[in-house]
């Protein structure tokens, strides 16, 4: 299984990626970064997204309903977040967060910088999918 680093540098063959990071949307601290950064401030960027990331994994409203799940969407066998993915879009850029199912007691997620030009948040997507399935988290 390859680590975070090994990741972040397959995550950035991605066509169009221009940035990758792996950060613990609890207190926003990033694990890993590669590529380029917006602002050139990478604490600041690893914040603001974990800050979006949380706000999204943690609203009923994005709850997954279905068998075994109450109606906040909760289920005491699952301690990750409903949420699989949150895409943002703008006019030059796709932004993708995955989040990471770990063995410790901690919000984890997957960030992937898109230029929109060049990328496919489609195969961009099933891509992060599958490389946050193999990525081992001690």
């Amino acid at each position: 299984m390859p680590g975070i680093d090994e990741c972040l540098l397959e995550a950035m063959t991605v066509n169009g990626a221009r940035g990758a990071a792996v950060i613990e949307w609890t207190s926003g601290l990033a694990l890993g970064m590669v590529g380029e950064v917006r602002d050139e401030d990478p604490e600041a960027t690893a914040a603001e997204t974990a800050e979006l990331a949380r706000m999204a994994a943690e609203q009923r409203a994005f709850a997954a309903l279905g068998p075994g799940r109450d109606k906040s969407g909760a289920d005491p066998d699952e301690a990750e977040p409903a949420v699989e993915d949150v895409i943002v879009t703008t006019r030059t850029c796709y932004h993708l967060l995955r989040f990471l199912d770990t063995a410790f007691d901690s919000g984890v997620f997957f960030y992937l910088w898109l230029d929109r030009r060049e990328g496919n948040l489609a195969l961009a997507r099933i891509r992060l999918r599958d490389l946050c399935g193999r990525l081992a988290l001690i």
